[in-house]
Protein backbone atom coordinates (compact mmCIF):
# COMPACT_ATOMS: atom_id res chain seq x y z
CA UNK A 1 0.00 0.00 0.00
CA UNK A 2 1.23 3.62 -0.68
CA UNK A 3 1.18 5.60 2.02
CA UNK A 4 3.35 8.69 0.52
CA UNK A 5 5.60 9.96 -2.16
CA UNK A 6 8.18 12.75 -2.16
CA UNK A 7 10.17 13.61 -5.28
CA UNK A 8 12.51 16.82 -6.23
CA UNK A 9 14.59 18.24 -8.50
CA UNK A 10 13.00 16.09 -11.89
CA UNK A 11 12.07 17.29 -15.41
CA UNK A 12 9.04 20.18 -14.51
CA UNK A 13 9.44 19.40 -10.51
CA UNK A 14 12.05 22.04 -9.06
CA UNK A 15 11.36 22.02 -5.36
CA UNK A 16 10.16 18.97 -3.21
CA UNK A 17 6.70 17.92 -4.11
CA UNK A 18 4.64 15.88 -1.62
CA UNK A 19 1.58 13.48 -3.00
CA UNK A 20 -0.13 11.48 0.13
CA UNK A 21 -2.69 8.85 0.17
CA UNK A 22 -3.38 9.25 4.11
CA UNK A 23 -6.69 9.78 4.65
CA UNK A 24 -7.58 13.39 5.68
CA UNK A 25 -10.75 14.35 8.81
CA UNK A 26 -14.03 14.23 7.65
CA UNK A 27 -16.37 11.02 7.01
CA UNK A 28 -17.79 11.54 3.77
CA UNK A 29 -17.41 7.72 2.09
CA UNK A 30 -15.47 6.68 4.72
CA UNK A 31 -16.36 3.15 4.52
CA UNK A 32 -16.25 2.77 0.45
CA UNK A 33 -13.27 4.84 -0.22
CA UNK A 34 -10.74 4.64 2.95
CA UNK A 35 -9.46 1.42 4.55
CA UNK A 36 -7.26 0.79 7.67
CA UNK A 37 -4.15 -1.37 6.54
CA UNK A 38 -2.47 -4.61 8.72
CA UNK A 39 0.26 -2.98 10.13
CA UNK A 40 1.40 -1.45 13.53
CA UNK A 41 0.58 2.40 13.93
CA UNK A 42 -1.05 2.37 10.78
CA UNK A 43 -3.54 5.40 9.50
CA UNK A 44 -6.57 5.11 7.88
CA UNK A 45 -5.12 4.88 3.66
CA UNK A 46 -7.49 6.12 0.45
CA UNK A 47 -8.17 3.71 -2.11
CA UNK A 48 -8.20 5.92 -4.86
CA UNK A 49 -6.43 9.26 -6.59
CA UNK A 50 -6.95 12.06 -9.19
CA UNK A 51 -4.77 14.32 -10.39
CA UNK A 52 -5.84 17.13 -12.06
CA UNK A 53 -4.43 19.83 -14.19
CA UNK A 54 -3.72 21.77 -17.67
CA UNK A 55 -1.63 19.81 -19.99
CA UNK A 56 2.14 20.15 -19.57
CA UNK A 57 1.55 21.30 -16.43
CA UNK A 58 3.73 18.16 -14.91
CA UNK A 59 1.20 15.42 -13.85
CA UNK A 60 2.79 12.95 -16.25
CA UNK A 61 5.99 13.95 -14.74
CA UNK A 62 4.87 12.97 -11.48
CA UNK A 63 3.98 9.45 -12.56
CA UNK A 64 6.80 9.04 -14.48
CA UNK A 65 8.74 10.15 -11.41
CA UNK A 66 7.19 7.16 -9.95
CA UNK A 67 8.34 4.76 -12.37
CA UNK A 68 11.79 5.95 -13.35
CA UNK A 69 11.99 5.62 -9.41
CA UNK A 70 10.88 2.16 -9.48
CA UNK A 71 13.28 1.14 -12.56
CA UNK A 72 16.21 2.29 -10.97
CA UNK A 73 15.26 0.13 -7.92
CA UNK A 74 14.34 -3.04 -10.07
CA UNK A 75 16.97 -2.75 -12.30
CA UNK A 76 20.44 -0.42 -11.16
CA UNK A 77 21.96 -3.45 -9.67
CA UNK A 78 21.07 -6.20 -12.41
CA UNK A 79 20.69 -4.79 -15.94
CA UNK A 80 23.28 -1.75 -15.21
CA UNK A 81 27.05 -1.94 -15.77
CA UNK A 82 29.36 0.32 -14.30
CA UNK A 83 29.75 3.65 -15.81
CA UNK A 84 26.55 3.25 -17.15
CA UNK A 85 24.17 6.33 -16.42
CA UNK A 86 21.04 6.63 -14.31
CA UNK A 87 17.51 6.87 -15.77
CA UNK A 88 17.21 10.73 -14.20
CA UNK A 89 16.62 13.87 -15.81
CA UNK A 90 16.89 17.23 -13.43
CA UNK A 91 15.08 20.58 -13.91
CA UNK A 92 16.65 22.27 -16.39
CA UNK A 93 14.89 25.67 -16.12
CA UNK A 94 17.58 27.63 -13.75
CA UNK A 95 20.86 27.59 -13.51
CA UNK A 96 21.34 25.54 -10.81
CA UNK A 97 19.03 22.28 -10.42
CA UNK A 98 20.79 20.66 -13.41
CA UNK A 99 23.79 20.10 -11.35
CA UNK A 100 22.08 19.07 -8.16
CA UNK A 101 20.63 15.70 -7.46
CA UNK A 102 16.93 14.35 -7.75
CA UNK A 103 15.57 13.00 -5.07
CA UNK A 104 12.92 10.29 -4.47
CA UNK A 105 11.39 8.44 -1.53
CA UNK A 106 8.12 6.61 -0.70
CA UNK A 107 6.27 5.49 2.27
CA UNK A 108 4.57 2.53 2.23
CA UNK A 109 3.48 -1.08 3.74
CA UNK A 110 4.58 -4.37 2.64
CA UNK A 111 3.91 -7.54 4.51
CA UNK A 112 2.39 -5.82 7.14
CA UNK A 113 5.32 -3.70 7.56
CA UNK A 114 6.02 0.31 7.15
CA UNK A 115 8.82 1.36 5.44
CA UNK A 116 10.54 5.00 4.12
CA UNK A 117 12.94 4.34 1.31
CA UNK A 118 14.29 6.70 -0.83
CA UNK A 119 17.53 8.16 -2.43
CA UNK A 120 19.12 10.96 -4.21
CA UNK A 121 20.92 10.60 -7.47
CA UNK A 122 22.70 12.64 -10.22
CA UNK A 123 22.70 10.61 -13.99
CA UNK A 124 26.69 9.45 -12.66
CA UNK A 125 26.13 8.10 -9.32
CA UNK A 126 23.99 7.70 -6.50
CA UNK A 127 24.78 10.27 -3.73
CA UNK A 128 22.43 9.19 -0.84
CA UNK A 129 19.75 6.44 0.00
CA UNK A 130 18.21 5.27 3.39
CA UNK A 131 15.68 2.82 4.78
CA UNK A 132 13.56 3.53 7.70
CA UNK A 133 11.26 0.60 9.01
CA UNK A 134 8.52 0.70 11.57
CA UNK A 135 8.27 -3.61 12.37
CA UNK A 136 6.74 -2.19 15.89
CA UNK A 137 5.45 0.89 14.75
CA UNK A 138 8.67 2.59 15.89
CA UNK A 139 11.05 4.18 13.37
CA UNK A 140 14.19 1.86 13.01
CA UNK A 141 17.07 3.42 10.79
CA UNK A 142 18.51 -0.13 8.71
CA UNK A 143 21.12 1.68 6.85
CA UNK A 144 22.18 5.24 5.49
CA UNK A 145 24.78 5.62 2.58
CA UNK A 146 26.39 8.84 2.13
CA UNK A 147 28.89 9.70 -0.70
CA UNK A 148 31.65 12.09 0.76
CA UNK A 149 32.97 14.66 -2.04
CA UNK A 150 36.21 15.37 -0.18
CA UNK A 151 37.39 11.66 0.29
CA UNK A 152 35.14 10.66 -3.00
CA UNK A 153 34.10 7.40 -1.23
CA UNK A 154 30.77 6.01 0.77
CA UNK A 155 30.14 6.54 4.08
CA UNK A 156 27.70 3.64 5.50
CA UNK A 157 26.10 3.49 8.41
CA UNK A 158 23.98 0.01 9.50
CA UNK A 159 22.04 -0.90 12.55
CA UNK A 160 21.71 -4.25 14.45
CA UNK A 161 18.36 -4.37 13.12
CA UNK A 162 19.93 -5.20 9.57
CA UNK A 163 21.34 -8.49 9.23
CA UNK A 164 23.58 -9.88 7.05
CA UNK A 165 26.33 -9.84 4.94
CA UNK A 166 26.40 -6.43 5.17
CA UNK A 167 29.83 -5.78 4.14
CA UNK A 168 29.95 -7.88 1.45
CA UNK A 169 26.27 -6.06 0.06
CA UNK A 170 28.42 -2.52 0.62
CA UNK A 171 31.56 -3.55 -1.28
CA UNK A 172 29.47 -4.94 -4.20
CA UNK A 173 27.49 -1.94 -4.80
CA UNK A 174 28.77 0.17 -7.38
CA UNK A 175 27.98 4.11 -7.87
CA UNK A 176 25.41 3.81 -10.23
CA UNK A 177 23.56 1.34 -8.36
CA UNK A 178 21.66 1.54 -5.02
CA UNK A 179 22.54 -0.50 -2.17
CA UNK A 180 18.64 -1.81 -1.40
CA UNK A 181 18.62 -3.65 -5.32
CA UNK A 182 22.35 -5.09 -4.72
CA UNK A 183 21.57 -6.73 -1.19
CA UNK A 184 18.44 -8.33 -2.61
CA UNK A 185 20.17 -9.90 -5.46
CA UNK A 186 22.86 -11.26 -3.48
CA UNK A 187 20.23 -12.84 -0.98
CA UNK A 188 19.10 -10.00 1.42
CA UNK A 189 16.08 -11.81 2.17
CA UNK A 190 15.11 -9.25 5.08
CA UNK A 191 15.51 -6.48 2.20
CA UNK A 192 13.13 -8.69 -0.02
CA UNK A 193 9.71 -7.28 1.08
CA UNK A 194 11.24 -3.59 -0.06
CA UNK A 195 12.40 -4.71 -3.34
CA UNK A 196 9.43 -6.86 -3.99
CA UNK A 197 7.25 -3.99 -3.04
CA UNK A 198 8.37 -2.05 -5.92
CA UNK A 199 8.66 -5.20 -8.24
CA UNK A 200 5.13 -6.50 -7.46
CA UNK A 201 2.66 -4.21 -5.74
CA UNK A 202 3.98 -0.79 -8.06
CA UNK A 203 2.44 -1.14 -11.40
CA UNK A 204 2.30 2.52 -13.04
CA UNK A 205 2.30 2.96 -16.86
CA UNK A 206 2.13 5.91 -18.97
CA UNK A 207 -0.51 7.38 -21.78
CA UNK A 208 0.50 3.86 -23.93
CA UNK A 209 -1.27 1.81 -21.00
CA UNK A 210 -0.02 -1.92 -21.07
CA UNK A 211 -1.50 -2.95 -24.46
CA UNK A 212 -3.66 -6.08 -24.70
CA UNK A 213 -0.99 -8.70 -23.99
CA UNK A 214 -1.62 -9.11 -20.62
CA UNK A 215 -5.72 -9.45 -20.68
CA UNK A 216 -5.35 -11.87 -23.63
CA UNK A 217 -2.90 -14.14 -21.70
CA UNK A 218 -5.37 -14.20 -18.95
CA UNK A 219 -7.93 -15.28 -21.55
CA UNK A 220 -5.95 -18.65 -21.93
CA UNK A 221 -7.53 -19.96 -18.98
CA UNK A 222 -11.24 -20.77 -19.21
CA UNK A 223 -11.79 -18.80 -15.40
CA UNK A 224 -10.04 -16.02 -16.02
CA UNK A 225 -11.47 -15.41 -19.80
CA UNK A 226 -15.01 -15.61 -17.55
CA UNK A 227 -13.33 -12.90 -15.73
CA UNK A 228 -12.93 -10.93 -18.14
CA UNK A 229 -16.17 -11.50 -20.64
CA UNK A 230 -17.83 -10.36 -16.98
CA UNK A 231 -15.84 -7.09 -16.70
CA UNK A 232 -16.34 -6.58 -20.14
CA UNK A 233 -20.42 -6.86 -19.96
CA UNK A 234 -20.53 -5.39 -16.56
CA UNK A 235 -19.63 -1.98 -18.27
CA UNK A 236 -21.87 -2.59 -21.51
CA UNK A 237 -19.44 -4.03 -24.24
CA UNK A 238 -21.06 -6.66 -26.53
CA UNK A 239 -18.65 -9.07 -26.54
CA UNK A 240 -20.39 -12.48 -26.37
CA UNK A 241 -16.31 -14.56 -26.45
CA UNK A 242 -13.13 -13.88 -27.04
CA UNK A 243 -10.85 -16.12 -29.20
CA UNK A 244 -6.76 -16.02 -28.91
CA UNK A 245 -4.68 -17.75 -30.90
CA UNK A 246 -0.53 -18.02 -30.50
CA UNK A 247 2.02 -18.21 -33.10
CA UNK A 248 5.86 -18.30 -34.07
CA UNK A 249 6.64 -15.17 -35.26
CA UNK A 250 6.74 -15.18 -39.65
CA UNK A 251 9.29 -12.55 -40.76
CA UNK A 252 7.48 -12.93 -44.44
CA UNK A 253 4.42 -11.41 -42.30
CA UNK A 254 6.11 -8.32 -42.62
CA UNK A 255 4.81 -5.58 -45.57
CA UNK A 256 6.65 -5.23 -48.57
CA UNK A 257 6.50 -1.58 -48.04
CA UNK A 258 8.80 -1.65 -44.20
CA UNK A 259 11.91 0.15 -44.76
CA UNK A 260 14.44 -2.56 -44.49
CA UNK A 261 16.36 -0.80 -41.36
CA UNK A 262 12.92 -1.28 -39.41
CA UNK A 263 12.48 -4.53 -40.75
CA UNK A 264 15.77 -5.99 -39.66
CA UNK A 265 14.76 -4.38 -36.13
CA UNK A 266 11.82 -6.48 -35.89
CA UNK A 267 13.10 -9.56 -37.07
CA UNK A 268 15.66 -8.93 -34.13
CA UNK A 269 13.68 -8.35 -31.65
CA UNK A 270 10.65 -10.90 -32.22
CA UNK A 271 12.88 -13.71 -33.08
CA UNK A 272 11.60 -16.79 -31.13
CA UNK A 273 8.91 -15.29 -30.08
CA UNK A 274 4.89 -15.80 -30.52
CA UNK A 275 2.44 -13.51 -31.99
CA UNK A 276 -1.04 -13.44 -30.17
CA UNK A 277 -4.46 -13.01 -32.00
CA UNK A 278 -7.18 -11.87 -30.20
CA UNK A 279 -10.79 -12.48 -31.57
CA UNK A 280 -13.61 -10.71 -30.23
CA UNK A 281 -16.83 -12.63 -31.15
CA UNK A 282 -19.98 -10.76 -31.48
CA UNK A 283 -23.72 -12.74 -31.40
CA UNK A 284 -26.17 -11.51 -33.52
CA UNK A 285 -30.15 -11.57 -33.05
CA UNK A 286 -30.49 -14.53 -35.10
CA UNK A 287 -27.88 -15.86 -33.31
CA UNK A 288 -24.80 -16.31 -35.66
CA UNK A 289 -21.34 -15.25 -34.80
CA UNK A 290 -19.01 -13.00 -35.99
CA UNK A 291 -15.40 -12.73 -34.89
CA UNK A 292 -13.35 -9.36 -35.40
CA UNK A 293 -9.73 -8.52 -35.13
CA UNK A 294 -9.24 -6.69 -31.65
CA UNK A 295 -7.20 -4.15 -34.30
CA UNK A 296 -11.03 -3.55 -35.58
CA UNK A 297 -12.50 -2.58 -32.40
CA UNK A 298 -13.08 1.40 -31.62
CA UNK A 299 -10.22 2.69 -29.74
CA UNK A 300 -12.46 2.60 -26.20
CA UNK A 301 -13.20 -0.91 -26.87
CA UNK A 302 -9.33 -1.88 -27.11
CA UNK A 303 -8.45 0.25 -24.45
CA UNK A 304 -10.80 -1.03 -22.11
CA UNK A 305 -9.97 -4.63 -23.24
CA UNK A 306 -6.26 -3.72 -22.29
CA UNK A 307 -7.59 -2.40 -18.96
CA UNK A 308 -9.82 -5.62 -17.65
CA UNK A 309 -6.94 -7.68 -17.33
CA UNK A 310 -4.55 -5.24 -15.26
CA UNK A 311 -7.86 -4.35 -13.27
CA UNK A 312 -8.74 -7.81 -12.40
CA UNK A 313 -5.63 -8.90 -11.30
CA UNK A 314 -4.65 -5.50 -9.30
CA UNK A 315 -7.95 -6.21 -7.46
CA UNK A 316 -7.88 -9.45 -6.75
CA UNK A 317 -3.78 -8.90 -5.43
CA UNK A 318 -3.91 -5.74 -3.68
CA UNK A 319 -2.06 -3.82 -6.35
CA UNK A 320 -1.45 -0.61 -6.59
CA UNK A 321 -2.24 0.89 -10.38
CA UNK A 322 -0.54 4.63 -11.56
CA UNK A 323 -2.14 5.38 -15.05
CA UNK A 324 -1.80 8.23 -16.64
CA UNK A 325 -4.58 9.47 -18.62
CA UNK A 326 -7.19 7.62 -17.74
CA UNK A 327 -10.46 9.43 -19.66
CA UNK A 328 -8.08 8.49 -23.01
CA UNK A 329 -10.61 7.21 -25.37
CA UNK A 330 -12.94 6.51 -22.88
CA UNK A 331 -16.88 7.95 -21.99
CA UNK A 332 -17.16 9.29 -18.52
CA UNK A 333 -19.48 6.69 -17.57
CA UNK A 334 -17.00 3.94 -18.15
CA UNK A 335 -13.74 6.01 -16.57
CA UNK A 336 -16.40 6.45 -13.40
CA UNK A 337 -17.06 2.11 -13.57
CA UNK A 338 -13.23 1.60 -13.21
CA UNK A 339 -13.16 4.01 -10.36
CA UNK A 340 -15.58 2.77 -8.56
CA UNK A 341 -13.95 -0.67 -8.53
CA UNK A 342 -12.17 0.34 -6.19
CA UNK A 343 -14.06 1.90 -4.17
CA UNK A 344 -16.68 -1.37 -3.44
CA UNK A 345 -15.02 -3.81 -0.54
CA UNK A 346 -16.65 -6.66 -2.86
CA UNK A 347 -14.57 -5.88 -5.80
CA UNK A 348 -11.80 -4.84 -3.77
CA UNK A 349 -11.31 -7.05 -0.75
CA UNK A 350 -6.96 -6.90 -0.39
CA UNK A 351 -7.51 -3.21 -0.74
CA UNK A 352 -5.32 -1.84 -3.75
CA UNK A 353 -4.87 1.30 -4.88
CA UNK A 354 -5.84 3.28 -8.06
CA UNK A 355 -3.65 6.47 -8.85
CA UNK A 356 -4.99 8.42 -11.61
CA UNK A 357 -4.34 11.65 -13.84
CA UNK A 358 -7.22 13.07 -16.17
CA UNK A 359 -8.94 16.04 -17.97
CA UNK A 360 -12.33 14.06 -17.14
CA UNK A 361 -14.48 16.38 -14.89
CA UNK A 362 -17.95 15.19 -14.50
CA UNK A 363 -16.95 12.01 -12.00
CA UNK A 364 -15.64 15.06 -9.36
CA UNK A 365 -19.44 15.53 -8.76
CA UNK A 366 -20.82 12.00 -9.19
CA UNK A 367 -20.53 11.54 -5.21
CA UNK A 368 -17.07 9.12 -6.15
CA UNK A 369 -14.98 11.09 -3.98
CA UNK A 370 -13.76 12.14 -0.90
CA UNK A 371 -12.44 16.12 -1.07
CA UNK A 372 -8.98 14.54 -0.22
CA UNK A 373 -9.09 12.28 -3.04
CA UNK A 374 -8.83 15.24 -5.45
CA UNK A 375 -5.19 16.63 -6.64
CA UNK A 376 -4.16 19.68 -8.68
CA UNK A 377 -1.18 20.31 -10.56
CA UNK A 378 0.10 23.66 -12.05
CA UNK A 379 2.98 25.48 -13.91
CA UNK A 380 4.41 28.77 -12.70
CA UNK A 381 5.94 31.69 -15.33
CA UNK A 382 9.80 29.62 -14.32
CA UNK A 383 7.90 26.46 -15.50
CA UNK A 384 7.88 25.02 -11.88
CA UNK A 385 5.26 22.06 -11.32
CA UNK A 386 3.40 22.56 -8.12
CA UNK A 387 1.36 19.79 -6.35
CA UNK A 388 -1.64 20.42 -4.30
CA UNK A 389 -4.64 19.08 -2.46
CA UNK A 390 -7.93 20.21 -3.08
CA UNK A 391 -8.49 20.03 0.57
CA UNK A 392 -5.83 23.29 0.60
CA UNK A 393 -9.17 25.44 -0.14
CA UNK A 394 -11.45 23.55 2.37
CA UNK A 395 -14.62 23.26 0.45
CA UNK A 396 -17.84 23.21 1.66
CA UNK A 397 -18.73 19.61 2.47
CA UNK A 398 -22.27 19.05 0.02
CA UNK A 399 -22.41 22.71 -0.67
CA UNK A 400 -19.90 23.25 -3.04
CA UNK A 401 -20.04 22.06 -6.73
CA UNK A 402 -16.27 20.82 -6.98
CA UNK A 403 -16.32 20.60 -10.64
CA UNK A 404 -17.65 23.75 -11.39
CA UNK A 405 -15.49 25.36 -9.30
CA UNK A 406 -12.32 23.47 -11.04
CA UNK A 407 -13.28 24.78 -14.39
CA UNK A 408 -14.31 28.49 -13.16
CA UNK A 409 -10.77 28.65 -12.14
CA UNK A 410 -11.56 28.10 -8.04
CA UNK A 411 -8.55 25.88 -7.61
CA UNK A 412 -6.25 26.75 -10.14
CA UNK A 413 -4.42 24.08 -12.48
CA UNK A 414 -6.42 25.19 -15.86
CA UNK A 415 -4.79 26.26 -19.49
CA UNK A 416 -4.48 29.66 -19.71
CA UNK A 417 -5.62 30.50 -23.04
CA UNK A 418 -5.31 33.69 -24.89
CA UNK A 419 -6.88 35.17 -27.88
CA UNK A 420 -5.97 33.75 -31.37
CA UNK A 421 -6.62 35.31 -34.40
CA UNK A 422 -6.78 33.91 -38.32
CA UNK A 423 -6.30 36.25 -41.25
CA UNK A 424 -10.26 36.38 -42.74
CA UNK A 425 -11.73 35.62 -39.32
Amino acid sequence: MLIEFTVKNYRSIKEEQVFSMVKANGDELKDKNTFLPMAPSAVPLLSSAVIYGANASGKSNLIRALMDMEYIVRNSASKSQEGDSIAVTPFLFDDISPDQPTEFEVVFISEGVRYQYGFSTTEKQVLEEWLIAYPKGRPQRWFSRVFNSESTEYEYKFSDYLLGQKSVWQNATRANALFLSTAVQLNSEQLKPIFSWFKEKLRPTNIGGWGPTFTASLCENNADKTKVLNFLRAADFDIHDIEIETEKFDPGSLPDELPSLIKENIIKEMKGKEVIDIKTIHKTQSGRLVPLDISDESDGTQKFFSFAGPWIDSLKNGYILIIDELHDSLHPKMVKYLVELFHCNKTNPNNAQLIFTTHETSILNQDVFRRDQIWFCEKNKSQETTLYPLTDFSPRKDRENIELGYLAGRYGALPFINTFELHGC
